[in-house]
């Protein structure tokens, strides 16, 4: 689904500038729908060993992610190359449908992140560390 988004994207812009300029990575997932707590710990540390090649390959300058936990391990292993010296930023949108609370992934990004970008003010007076930008949809 995203994926189609980014390439029907990516084949508009080819048109225009006849280069092609992006690549897509794919990680395993840290969880699957209706997976026990338990073992998310394991998947997701399987996700977090497969991402830190990747990471470290590209070099990336921002690491832009939302939702679900899938973004953990990118993250984690940004902020390795952030400890080593890289000049990273790790940016996190959290989704229109958190109005009281982050998510688990905002909660553990909020910690770890450069900026963390909120679209309901009630959460951003809860989380003072957090970037208010208004609904982005």
């Amino acid at each position: 689904m995203s994926q189609q988004k980014i390439e029907a994207l990516e084949a508009e812009k080819i048109k225009i500038s006849n280069k092609m300029e992006y690549s897509i990575h794919t990680i395993p997932r840290s969880r699957e729908v209706r997976q026990s707590w338990l073992t998310t710990v394991l998947s997701t540390a399987y996700a977090t060993l497969y991402s830190f090649p990747l990471v470290f390959r590209l070099k990336p300058e921002v690491i832009l992610c939302n939702g679900p936990g899938t973004c953990i391990p990118l993250c984690m292993a940004g902020l390795v190359l952030k400890i080593f010296g890289r000049d990273l930023k790790i940016v996190y949108a959290e989704s229109i449908c958190r109005v009281e609370t982050l998510s688990l992934s905002g909660k553990i990004l909020y910690y770890v992140a450069d900026s963390l970008l909120v679209q309901w003010p009630s959460l951003h007076q809860k989380y003072p560390g957090s970037t208010y930008i208004g609904r982005l949809v």
